[in-house]
């Protein structure tokens, strides 16, 4: 089914500011299948540079996305405890449909929230 796009941003509610160069990976989850289909990095504004998935990629399904907190809050110089509280991120989420689905992750070292946005 095409029609569809995903897309996501991450800001990082600590500094109030976008989370510029975190690593994002994208999976098609089935059963207890992952498959990999492809790792971007957020602009200067937190967001990718084109959707996740539209047009033909886009399918109907399950998908997790993986977001490298403990990367990009260690780049930042901020003072972490090892291990880290948070260090990659999933979320598995469905897309039952053709539409617009968005992602956002709220990051700060020891929380985080997402929500299907806009």
């Amino acid at each position: 089914m095409t029609g569809g796009k995903l897309t996501t941003h991450v800001l990082d509610t600590a500094t109030g500011r976008p989370a510029a160069g975190l690593s994002i990976a994208l999976y098609r989850v089935s059963g207890n299948s992952h498959k990999k289909l492809k790792t971007l990095v957020t602009n200067s504004d937190g967001r990718c540079d084109a959707p996740l998935l539209a047009g033909s990629e886009f399918k109907i399904g399950t998908y997790e996305l993986v977001f490298f907190a403990g990367d990009y809050l260690r780049a930042q110089g901020t003072a972490l405890p090892d291990p880290l509280f948070l260090d990659q991120i999933p979320i598995r989420f469905g897309m039952a449909d053709a539409a617009h689905y968005h992602v956002p992750l709220l990051l700060s070292p020891y929380g985080y929230s997402t929500y299907r946005g806009s």
